[in-house]
């Protein structure tokens, strides 16, 4: 940032700090986010390896194991990389600043331990069980990241909130566990222990039981046996669900979208604040390069900036391109050739933008059927007559998907569909190089839209020439598979997939869906925070599942009894092939045994569809106690993350769908161009005002001016 790089010039004079402050603050930083994700990606390849085409338990190959010294090597390279930044960084804030800065602190625990932990696998030839430094990786991401560690910080804050739920979700469950268990007590007849066998039989099953009909996954089935007996029971399943899931659960992700957007707009608060006291810093260091303690207002000194001196400053400073090029352009725009402090202030308000592309002057045409040509394909219903024919196309699809849903390749006759694709390729054709004509070239590539187009038609020609070329006209009524690499059918699905890809030029056209899209690529682009996040509690909870349940479960010696299904649960051991269960329903896949699955396994559980399947397997195959990490996993992702992420996508699109309510399609787009978690909350933030910037400036331990 500009006001990042002026503290330092108002600060220090030494060419040499300013040099080693750019190399930590640029150069290093851009390299540390490759380096961080090598050596979070090395998990993938350590031991256990996941260097196989499946996971499958039964059919899993033995995978490539790394010879000791690769990994390790390719880790140390990038410990010393961290080492370097935390060196820099510590030399350049300061032994004061340094002692007050914990993540400064964690960031040299962290390197020191995982230094100790690589030299004991060196020394132990790499035979080690247990590496203690995956578990820490992580926090490398946390700790290159401001925005994650704002993110953690609310998170941090709202916590206290969310337990006090989760308390009360405890003592729902708890409460009617014992209900539960006093209501379907053990019976003299044994054909009415039904429920009692299966879901209530001891204090941990009930619990659990009702712990996963809270998150629907076992509805209804936890409650057939006992209203087979009698339909007045469903009475208490009905109630424990209105209670739990309707009423407390909703009323969690409330909660956790109040607090936490309380405490995000806390933190876009201090942001703004941080940022206008750096602009205006900056502005103070450039009106007044040569004013000291000694200096005073009356000796004439005028609070304004030349624009000249910005502009060389301009040219130094690290910045995104187009936001350096629209402050230089708004800077110029001055008359007098300077800037004052309310100007000052709003020439930075560009960093909260995104490029937006403008879009060039049409060509003028001499000729009159060129303009006239022009005149027709520069309007909208030409875009409205194409999204028309993309329809037309699509349902073409459909149509012979349908009718040629249950036939082979080979029993497939594609002459009419091949037919008609080369229409609808042609007429693309068409509509691309008139567009051409009515916009220029560089006018037609100025819409996103064009290029999606043109990028698709290309690709479905040259995929229709190459079938031209391969299997001549007319086709043969059987394909010649062996001949070719990839046989007609496959070319004609290919074909089809790129023409359903370019139904989606329909989007912009419609307003609700541009501004879902919208929503959707905003949340890619600033709530990469949260994403990451959620990254590092999916890689520590992978590693952990790994070290407690590696190679827990395990399939059957005699694999026939996984086709058998009519075989009773008789077997030795904790293998059950009971319907519902994880070896009937060949869960195998899903393991701890290596990182990939690991991932995979932990996502299963967080869309909870079923989870209660994993539970009650690696219960079986390990300890009851192993329900303490599913359940850990289930409150982290499903409960907290999820209605996070839902209550900041509900924000987001909130809005986006205001702002977008006064104007046209055509002006959606540019809601994306000013659309950043500050802006977001721009509303209800309150801009400092001169005074307190002024007071914090005075104030502060690294800018020295008197006024």
């Amino acid at each position: 940032m500009l006001s990042q790089r002026l503290f330092c010039v108002s600060d220090f004079d030494n060419p040499l700090y300013l040099l080693m402050w750019s190399f930590a603050y640029v150069s290093l930083c851009q390299g540390l986010g490759f380096t961080i994700a090598v050596v979070l990606g090395l998990a993938f390849i350590e031991t256990p390896s996941s260097l196989t085409y499946t996971s499958d338990i039964r059919f899993k190959p033995k995978p490539w194991e790394p010879p000791c010294g690769l990994t390790e090597g390719i880790e140390i390279v990038c410990l010393c990389i961290f080492i370097l930044d935390v060196t820099v960084k510590s030399y350049l804030i300061g032994w004061e600043e340094f002692r007050m800065n914990k993540w400064l602190i964690g960031y040299i625990v962290v390197i020191a331990a995982s230094v100790i932990d690589w030299m004991l696998s060196i020394s132990m030839m790499c035979s080690e069980s247990l590496r203690v430094r995956r578990l820490i990786r992580p926090f490398f991401l946390l700790q290159n990241s401001s925005l994650m560690k704002k993110t953690l910080k609310c998170i941090k804050r709202t916590l206290p909130e969310i337990a006090s739920v989760i308390l009360l979700l405890a003592l729902h469950i708890c409460l009617f566990t014992m209900i539960g268990m006093l209501i379907f007590a053990k019976s003299d007849d044994p054909k009415k222990n039904g429920e009692w066998e299966t879901y209530f039989k001891n204090l941990p099953k009930a619990l659990s039981s009702l712990l996963v009909l809270l998150t629907t996954a076992n509805n209804p089935d936890v409650m057939i046996p006992a209203y087979s007996l009698n339909r007045g029971y469903s009475i208490f399943f009905i109630l424990f669900s209105v209670f739990g899931t309707y009423l407390l659960m909703n009323l969690m992700t409330a909660i956790i979208y109040n607090q936490f957007r309380g405490y995000l707009l806390m933190s876009v608060q201090t942001s703004i604040i941080r940022r206008r006291l750096g602009i205006r810093a900056a502005f103070e260091v450039l009106c007044c390069p040569g004013r000291g303690h000694t200096s005073t207002q009356s000796e004439g000194h005028v609070e304004r900036v030349a624009v000249n001196m910005f502009l060389q400053v301009m040219d130094r400073v690290h910045m995104k391109s187009y936001c350096r090029q629209a402050i230089i352009k708004a800077a110029q725009q001055f008359p007098d050739g300077f800037i004052n402090g309310e100007a000052f202030q709003r020439l930075f308000n560009e960093l909260d933008k995104d490029f937006m592309k403008e879009h060039p002057p049409k060509p003028e045409y001499s000729s009159p059927v060129l303009r006239h040509i022009q005149n027709i394909y520069s309007h909208f219903y030409i875009t409205v007559l194409g999204n028309v024919v993309a329809l037309a196309n699509v349902i073409c699809i459909c149509t012979v998907l349908v009718l040629n849903s249950e036939k082979s390749g080979s029993e497939k006759n594609n002459f009419y569909m091949e037919i008609l694709n080369c229409i609808f390729i042609l007429y693309y054709l068409i509509e691309i190089l008139l567009k051409i004509v009515a916009f220029g070239w560089r006018g037609y590539l100025s819409y996103r839209n064009n290029i999606f187009d043109g990028f698709l038609t290309v690709l479905l020609l040259a995929i229709q020439i190459a079938i031209f070329i391969t299997y001549r006209i007319p086709y043969e009524d059987i394909d010649p598979v062996p001949q070719h690499v990839m046989a007609l059918w496959e070319m004609v699905r290919l074909v089809n997939m790129l023409i359903v890809f370019r139904f989606l030029r329909i989007i912009p056209e419609i307003k609700l869906m541009a501004v879902v899209a919208s929503t959707l690529v905003d949340l890619v682009k600033n709530l990469r925070a949260f994403a990451g996040i959620l990254l590092v509690v999916y890689y520590m909870f992978a590693v952990l599942g790994i070290w407690l349940f590696q190679g827990a479960i395990t399939p059957p010696s005699n694999m026939s009894l996984i086709s058998n299904a009519s075989i009773e649960n008789k077997t030795d051991g904790p293998f059950s092939m009971d319907c519902g269960t994880f070896e009937q329903l060949e869960y195998w896949p899903n393991n701890f045994d290596d990182f990939a699955s690991s991932l995979v396994l932990l996502y299963n559980i967080m869309v909870v569809n079923n989870w209660h399947v994993f539970t009650d397997a690696y219960t079986r195959y390990t300890t009851e106690w192993s329900l303490v990490y599913f359940v850990a996993w289930w409150l982290t992702s499903s409960v907290m993350w999820v209605n996070l992420f839902v209550a900041l996508i509900l924000e987001n699109f909130t809005y986006k769908w205001d702002r977008s309510n006064a104007l046209s399609v055509e002006d959606v787009e540019r809601i994306a161009y000013q659309s950043t978690v500050q802006l977001i909350f721009r509303e209800h933030v309150q801009e400092p005002t001169e005074e307190e910037l002024l007071a914090q400036l005075q104030q502060h331990p690294h800018l020295h001016l008197s006024w």
